[in-house]
């Protein structure tokens, strides 16, 4: 990679072989990398070198194969800790993607100390994964369940969360960047203020962590989650990060082989942690290929892939509303509010619409309600249109969107007044 031209693009698509691919006959705008990013080709060699040159279990096998997968996957978590400025890699607990994190928290550390009538304080904007988890606790458990709301322009109501806040929750647990909306949270605070009123706090940074800098010491929170495949990594990885003394202190979550430190007919005793979390074979392979993406990512440099996004939302929220007459964004329109995401509704078209025939231009972009059903009830949106954009994004893929809406717009009976200079 050249280092001259790290977030050109251009050349940085030239990392990713699905770009040399067509679709339609056009090459693809692929603005949909919030739901999963794609994979640079250096990701998929660490794994098929993994998977043909050292493919043995972890943490076993004393010979050659066995150690340098060892030495490999043990590496990763490194990788992960130095990546997000973990204290310990022993604080790095692999998961299959963000949701197991959440609950391997809930179905840990919830189960022990949340007790009936205990508060529990989210968000209205939570994806699913941290929502559900939390009912089903609460629900078990008789706890109480309370949600910060957001205003017409998509930031949460810091008043209202104080508010909240003088019930003495047990636990806080909120989104760094919303997957719906793109805000970005004022985690510090947040989470200052919540351990001010006594509660631990749960980050899901599942969309925060390919994006911007991240670092988990300043934040300060006590629980941090995020999923492998948003990162240019592979499916099946992600990590959970939480403090030593609630891991150690935590049950876990899984039983079986790998997580234990002596068995015997009655009991069992538990290997340390993080070990004692991940029970069974782990996918050794996706670890690998997850470190593997952290490298890259760590090359190109995280302020630089920060900036790079922020400019190409900015362009987006000037562009849009000027070139696409009539066209609805949800969430802040003021860009150092958020990142990465854009999110719309058209009034002549329902979103899977749109998405139908953008896809006929080669624009892949989401349409639904992006595992935020409640945030979607709040707007009055049944689904919405999302783009969404990574270290290959480029102008060129939002002006292609544009113009492309416009197409759907003449489509169902309107036509532009303005078009995009």
């Amino acid at each position: 990679m050249n280092a001259s031209a790290l977030l050109d693009p251009e050349v940085i698509r030239q990392d990713f072989p699905i770009f040399e691919r067509e679709i339609h006959g056009q090459r693809m705008a692929y603005l949909d990398s919030a739901a999963t990013a794609l994979k640079p080709r250096v990701v998929a060699e660490a794994m098929t070198a993994y998977n043909t040159r050292y493919s043995a279990n972890v943490h076993r096998g004393i010979y050659t194969i066995g150690e340098e997968a060892t030495a490999e996957y043990e590496g990763a978590r490194e990788k992960v800790a130095r990546f997000i400025n973990a204290p310990d890699p022993h604080e790095i607990v692999f998961v299959r993607n963000a949701t197991e994190a959440v609950n391997l928290v809930a179905h840990t550390w919830g189960w022990v100390n949340i007790d009936r009538a205990d508060a529990i304080v989210l968000t209205e904007m939570e994806h699913h994964s941290n929502l559900v988890p939390w009912q089903i606790l609460a629900q078990a458990k008789d706890a109480d369940l309370e949600f910060v709301p957001f205003d017409a322009e998509g930031r949460l109501i810091m008043d209202s969360y104080e508010v909240l806040l003088r019930t003495k929750p047990k636990l806080v647990a909120f989104t760094h960047k919303s997957n719906a909306l793109g805000t970005l949270n004022d985690v510090r605070s947040m989470v200052r203020m919540a351990h001010d009123a006594g509660a631990l706090v749960l980050v899901d940074g599942a969309q925060a962590v390919p994006h911007l800098p991240v670092d988990v010491q300043a934040i300060g929170a006590d629980f941090y989650v995020f999923s492998g495949h948003k990162v240019l990594g592979p499916s099946g990885s992600g990590a959970l990060w939480a403090r030593r003394e609630l891991l150690e202190s935590m049950p876990p979550f899984m039983s079986g082989g790998e997580m234990i430190k002596s068995v015997h007919l009655r009991h069992t005793t538990f290997a340390d942690i993080p070990h004692k979390f991940e029970a069974g074979t782990p996918d050794v392979a996706a670890a690998i290929g997850l470190g593997a993406a952290i490298d890259y990512l760590t090359a190109l440099g995280m302020e630089n892939v920060a900036a790079h996004e922020q400019a190409l939302t900015a362009y987006a929220l000037e562009l849009l509303p000027r070139a696409v007459p009539g066209i609805r964004i949800h969430g802040p329109m003021d860009p150092a509010e958020r990142a990465g995401i854009v999110t719309f509704t058209l009034p002549e078209a329902h979103a899977h619409d749109v998405a139908t025939l953008l896809d006929r231009e080669a624009i892949a972009i989401r349409a639904g309600h992006h595992c935020t059903q409640p945030l979607h009830e709040r707007l009055g949106e049944a689904a919405t249109g999302r783009a969404s954009f990574s270290v290959y994004s480029s102008i060129d893929d939002i002006d292609r969107l544009a113009a492309g809406l416009r197409g759907v717009q003449r489509i169902f009976g309107r036509t532009p007044a303005t078009t995009a200079s």
